[in-house]
């Protein structure tokens, strides 16, 4: 079955480097990359990239949405296409290459109109399958309450609702309509547990949002040392895997694409929590904003076990 990933606010990121970032001056740049990106458009691709079925719902306007529709035309992803009045926003990272740090330059992006959230709800009801993933910030005059609108449509033809947002975002949803699991940063976990976290306190919270009802499952991403996942069985931490670190552009999506097309291939919780991690970790190898590669994610996740019918999938 496909998953279908939806992108409110999606960019056409654009990924450069050079020696050293000074201000005032004009900075040279180089190995320039230009890719579709956001996170609904990345995870959709991580799917199609690991041999799965994807559908994709964003919207677009604009000549930089044209852009935006060309460049996705050429993946294996079925697309839904909703056409807004502005402009698909672009996003610029450049890597400084004396000291490896990146300047990401995220703007806010376009408004949307009611409407255009009408048109997102109609394709989630039409949609056949078991799952479902909002990913990424909301695009400017969208309510708060949007990504719950969208878990209620999805609750009703019984699709599970994934959802990987900003900490705000995040507690604008949860307790407002059925989720089957999130993924937030150390960072916006604490934005939902209103306080500070340590290693003691990130397990406290997380199980407190599934014993609360908030998420069935909540997979926390600790940066490069480990990752933690709270369900009704009690906490898992699996460190993180050790590579060298390129761009941390795409992780996040890398691991929540692993791990939804880990499930949808008939894996347990436990080993798709696993296979997302090395999907994010082989995001990290690769350069500027490219997405992970399928013989990284194979290679970091280095276990036998793998779904029936994807075993192939290696060789794809």
């Amino acid at each position: 079955m496909p998953v279908l990933a939806i992108a409110l606010n999606p960019t056409i990121d654009v990924s450069s480097q050079t020696a050293r970032v000074h201000p005032t001056v004009k900075v040279r740049t180089h190995h320039v990359q230009q890719r579709p990106g956001g996170g609904g458009v990345n995870v959709a691709s991580v799917i199609a990239m690991l041999g799965g079925k994807a559908e994709l719902v964003v919207l677009a306007g604009g000549a930089t949405g044209a852009i935006l529709e060309d460049a996705l035309a050429a993946a294996a992803i079925r697309l839904h296409v909703i056409t807004i009045a502005g402009s698909t926003r672009i996003a610029f990272m450049v890597r400084e290459e004396e000291t490896g740090l990146e300047y990401r330059f995220v703007p806010e992006g376009p408004e949307i109109s009611a409407g255009d959230v009408s048109a997102v709800l109609q394709v989630v009801d039409q949609f056949q399958g078991n799952y479902l993933v909002a990913s990424g910030s909301l695009p400017r005059n969208a309510t708060a309450g949007v990504y719950a609108e969208i878990a209620r449509c999805a609750a009703k033809k019984g699709i599970k609702f994934i959802l990987d947002c900003p900490g705000t975002t995040l507690r604008d949803t949860l307790g407002k309509a059925p989720v089957f699991l999130i993924k937030p940063s150390l960072e916006e976990l604490e934005v939902l547990a209103g306080f500070r976290l340590d290693e003691e306190g990130v397990a406290k919270a997380a199980s407190a949002l599934v014993r609360d009802g908030a998420s069935e499952f909540v997979a926390v991403t600790l940066g490069r040392e480990e990752a933690l996942l709270a369900g009704a069985f009690g906490t898992l931490r699996v460190p993180s895997k050790h590579v060298v670190a390129k761009s941390t552009v795409g992780a996040g999506d890398s691991f929540i694409g692993g791990l939804v097309w880990f499930l949808e291939a008939g894996g347990p919780m436990e080993h798709a929590f696993r296979f997302g991690i090395a999907a994010g970790a082989a995001a990290v190898m690769a350069s500027g904003s490219e997405l992970c590669r399928r013989e990284d994610v194979f290679a970091n996740y280095g276990e036998s076990w793998l779904p029936i019918g994807a075993s192939d999938v290696r060789s794809v």
